[in-house]
Formats: C-alpha cells, structure tokens, sequence
C-alpha cells in the first residue's frame, strides 16, 4: 500500500470488512495511525459500530477485543477477548491487556497459553520477561532474555526489552543506551525504544535530544503515556503550550477520565496565565487533599473494611490505583462490596483504576519514631500546605507526590533528577521542611 493510498483509506471500513485478522492486521492498523494520527478516530467509529452488533461471531469478538486495547480500553478489551473465539491472537492481547491492567502473573499465564496455541513463541517469551521485569523479578527477566536464540536477538522489541530489563538492573547505563540505539536502529519507530532513549537523555540534561526522541516516540501508536506527559512538559516549559495540548489530547483520546491529564490540558490551554495556574493549584490541591482521604472516614461494610485492610488499601488513592479485578479477586470480596466501593468514589467523582498505570512502587519507610503524634499527623497533610513556587509545584506533580510523608521519602538527588528541578528549587523544599521540623531522606 503507497502512501496515496493511505492518504484516502477509510481504516473504519478495513476493520469491519475484513474477515481475517491477525498481526499482520494490527501492525498494518499501528502503521496507519502513526502515518497519520487523523485515522484513530475511524479505529474509535469502527469498535462504536461493532459494540452494537448483538449478532457479532466470536472471530468478529477477537477483531474488536484486539481494537478495544488499541484505543486503550483495557479492561472491556479483556472481557471481550475472554468470550472471543480462543485463538493464539485472542489468547495474546488478552496477555497485554492484563499486563496493561497490572495484573502481571496473569499476563504470563496468557502468553504461555497463546504460545501453545501457535503465537510467535519468542514474542510471547519476551514479553514474559517483560511481566517478571514489571513484578520486580529482574533477574528473572534476564535470565529469560539470556535464554532467547537466533533471529529474535536482532529484534528491536528484544533489544528494547533487554536494555529495559539491564537499566533496571542499575549500574549499567552506557550498555542500556547501547542496546535502546541498537533498537531504535533496527526499527526507527520503536516508541519503547525512542522513550527509553529520551529518558536517558533527560536525566544527562541532554536536552534538545530528548526533545527529538520524545517527539519521534509520539508519532508512534500506540504510545506510551509517559512519552506523551514528558514532551508535553517539556513543550510547556518551552512556553510551546499549542504544541503541549495536542499531547495531552493523545493521551485523552484513550483515556478520557485521566484526571491528572485533564489538569496538565487546561494548564497548557491557559497559555501560561498566573491567575489560572493558581486556579490549576487549587484544583490539584483538591484532588490531593481526595485521594488522601483515608478509607475509613466513610461509612463501608465491615466486609469491605476487612477486605480493604488486608490488601492494604489505606486511602482514597490506594483505591483508584486499584483495578475492580485485584479487588475481586481477594477472598470474600464480592459484587455487593465492589458496588458500594464505586458508589462511594464516585461521589468523590473518581474510580476504580482511575490511576491503577501510576501504581508506585514500594520506596523505603520513613522513620517517624523520634516525631511527636502532631508532627506524625504532619505528613498526611497535602504538599500545597508547604506553598511552593510553580515550578517547584510542578516537579511534585511529574514525581506523583501528594503527601508530605511521600515527599519525606525522597532524597535530595532523586528530587534534582526531576526535569527543571534545580538547586534553588531544592533548597527552597529544604527551607519549607525545615520550618516544619521535617527534612528529606538522606539529609
């Protein structure tokens, strides 16, 4: 297919009339979209038009359930896919919406099993370690890359995967950047790759490369939500705001309740004006102030209070990065929990897994032994309350952190690793704590 062609294609009209698929499809969908970014909204018309099809036939269910994740529909593509028609393709992205999900061990089972309905044996393998590397099994996921042989080794989503998998590891960094190079040689629109590359960039304060690889990451479909945050960052602090909003609409095409996104757009759409930054502030210092809300202040079954005890769910915000599945999936949490658990955030305006791609992992405790029980209670109250300047303000929110308590766990180097925060910035945050009688790990 030339490119005049797909200047007048009509993707809508691929997708609902051809019978076959498989990867060879989606790859051509992917292609498409990243060509021109004009056709996702015909992916978007096309799953419409198949979602109302009461008479659509398990092959037609696999097709839809494969397109519901292209958009970033994770869960309705799992459940769609579950009741498709069994095939390796089926099995597969049933495999990468769990994983999208964060339900890794899962994710395994599923591609073990689209393996041994025929998938690319080496594909589903990579993306195996992929999950042990997200669980926290790193070496698990090195000694599964180790064990892959022949022409799979000159992929870029193995090269990718193993640069991934060795930065995780730490320590290692020119062979990370070697091996994410080596990707992006290999295929030049590897978003994994160009995102991984850009990272590495930004934290040396190679800056207008950065630029260049996010950009490139963003022309991939589909891309990473993390590609499209950063540039727009970057694009805002260029003052390039148009620029910025089309990022931030990206990630809202596919994930339209992402709360946080929908602060960075109406941030950028202000074009930089003080009165509606703070305006912005106090929006976030709202939603901070809700998702550290603790659980127990509202009125929940002493079922649901048990369940949501033993999973460690704390918070308002432990909820929201919590998918309806990990809930029911904890013994003696049924529907009548889940219903009373959705009720009660969306009185709050929120929902489950709202936040469940933020999910952080677990940083060191904070020691409050030598802490009077008013300067404990000091931690849970929200990062506003330390009136920080914007652009301070800004690295809380790239860094995720809401609570005094989460800011206490960082060190000074990990904050000054944030992109834009400097040595001003990071005294300014000392001086805050210091009034306080709070410092920073490490410090």
């Amino acid at each position: 297919m030339n490119e005049v062609e797909l200047e007048v294609v009509d993707l809508k009209e691929i997708i609902l009339s051809n019978n076959s698929f498989g990867p060879n499809d989606v790859a051509e969908i992917r292609q498409m979209i990243a060509e021109n970014y004009g056709h996702f909204a015909e992916l978007r018309d096309a799953v419409n038009e198949m979602e109302t099809d009461s008479a659509i036939t398990p092959a037609g269910k696999t097709k839809m359930g494969v397109c519901l994740f292209l958009l970033g529909r994770f869960s309705d593509s799992l459940q769609t896919l579950q009741s498709a028609d069994g095939s390796a393709t089926a099995l597969f992205y049933c495999a990468r919406s769990l994983f999208e999900l964060k339900q890794f061990d899962r994710a395994i089972e599923y591609y073990e099993n689209a393996q041994k309905a025929g998938y690319n044996a080496d594909q589903c393998k990579i993306f195996i370690a992929e999950s042990h590397r997200y669980s926290g099994r790193i070496e698990k996921a090195m000694l599964l890359l180790d064990d892959i042989f022949g022409p799979a080794e000159q992929t870029a989503e193995y090269m990718y995967q193993r640069a991934a998998t060795v930065a995780a590891i730490g320590g290692r960094r020119d062979e990370a950047i070697t091996l994410y190079q080596r990707a992006v040689q290999t295929d030049e629109n590897h978003a994994g790759a160009l995102f991984g590359l850009a990272w590495e960039n930004d934290r040396m304060g190679n800056d207008d490369e950065a630029l260049k690889l996010y950009e490139r990451a963003a022309k991939a479909f589909p891309t990473g939500v993390g590609a499209l945050v950063n540039l727009g960052l970057i694009y805002e602090d260029r003052n390039e705001f148009d620029k910025a909003q089309i990022c931030y609409k990206r990630i809202l095409d596919a994930h339209p309740d992402d709360t946080r996104t929908q602060l960075y757009m109406k941030d950028a759409s202000a074009n930089g004006n003080m009165l509606y930054d703070e305006e912005m502030q106090r929006r976030n210092d709202r939603l901070a102030q809700t998702l550290n809300m603790p659980v127990a202040n509202f009125e929940l079954s002493v079922r649901s209070r048990n369940c949501l005890s033993k999973m460690g769910i704390e918070t308002i915000g432990d909820l929201t990065r919590t998918s309806e599945s990990e809930l029911l999936s904890s013994k003696n949490f049924g529907e009548t929990s889940l219903i009373e658990i959705r009720e009660m955030l969306s009185s709050k305006g929120l929902k489950l897994g709202q936040f469940a791609h933020e999910k952080k992992t677990t940083e060191p405790p904070v020691d409050t032994s030598h802490l009077s029980p008013d300067e404990q209670a000091m931690l849970e109250r929200p990062i506003s309350d330390l009136n920080l300047s914007v652009r301070a303000r800004k690295c809380m929110a790239r860094l995720q952190l809401n609570s005094i308590g989460e800011l206490l766990r960082k060190t000074g180097d990990e904050l000054l690793e944030c992109k834009n925060f400097g040595v001003t910035s990071l005294t300014e945050v000392r001086e805050k704590l210091t009034d306080l009688g709070l410092k920073l790990r490490g410090d």
